[in-house]
């Protein structure tokens, strides 16, 4: 179950956002009323690019066994 400041990963590109599928993000709030999540996705060295509103399609649990990977934006 995802719980607020778990990171996440996304599922799906979001080019409006320049996120790709893949992307870790960390959840930073829950809606309470829906299954949505208001997540953080953040360069490596710390800057905020985006925080967008997701599903629970959206995005998924890290797994055990995975790496990261680095992309330049």
């Amino acid at each position: 179950m995802i719980k607020e400041l778990d990171r996440v990963i996304l599922t799906r590109d979001i080019p409006e956002n320049n996120l790709k599928k893949g992307d870790l993000g960390i959840v930073v709030m829950i809606h309470s009323n829906t299954n949505g999540f208001e997540v953080e996705f953040s360069t490596l060295d710390g800057d905020t690019i985006t925080v967008v509103t997701l599903n629970s399609e959206d995005v998924r649990e890290i797994r055990k066994h995975e790496i990261a990977h680095a992309r330049v934006i």
